[in-house]
């Protein structure tokens, strides 16, 4: 038998045309320790491909994993792209609601798109964040106010300026808020 190596450093065996018929040869005790010592370096050889295979196929499992994580953060990515935009729509909507509604207009109409579109928020897990006399997270809000009460803990939340969502661990958008500060 000779060998060969491929191009990625993974031996090759090729078979020889020696036509050779091993049970027709006389076993001596040269040729056993010839054949004992062959077989030791297989083994070790066996050993070695192993220890090679482990290792790639970890690699192999490493990149698959990287590979699906980084599919789902761009599809997660271009989805809450999405989502934020329909949430612009959304907000007008629910302005145009509250200007017709203080001006004594019928919002039957608006009343059914602003459902349909609570269906849809609810349908892909897209949950308002609910803020209003919460203690203020840097993770679920944002300050663009401070008032100052007496009465109130120090970050409490006074004002929902703006609804902020999530959509399962991702924030969509924060909560812009105004909070309280002692004094």
């Amino acid at each position: 038998m000779t060998k060969e190596e491929n191009s990625d450093g993974i031996p090759v065996n090729v078979a020889s045309n020696d036509n050779v018929d091993y049970e027709k040869i006389e076993p001596t005790e040269n040729n056993c320790a010839e054949l004992y010592r062959e077989l030791e370096s297989v083994k070790e050889k066996n050993v070695e491909y192993e220890e090679k295979l482990k290792h790639v196929l970890a690699d192999f499992q490493n990149l698959s994993k990287k590979t699906q994580s980084d599919i789902e953060n761009g599809v997660n990515a271009k989805v809450d792209e999405l989502i934020l935009d329909f949430l612009k729509i959304y907000d007008d909507f629910a302005r145009a609601k509250q200007v017709f509604t203080e001006s004594d207009v019928k919002t039957e109409g608006l009343d059914g798109i602003i459902k349909n579109m609570d269906l849809l928020l609810a349908k892909y897990q897209v949950k308002p964040i609910d803020a209003l006399g919460e203690i203020f997270d840097p993770n679920y809000h944002e300050a663009i106010s401070v008032i100052h009460d007496g009465d109130l803990d120090d970050s409490t939340i006074t004002k929902e300026i703006r609804k902020g969502y999530i959509s399962q661990t991702r924030i969509i958008r924060p909560t812009l808020v105004e909070i309280s500060k002692k004094g």
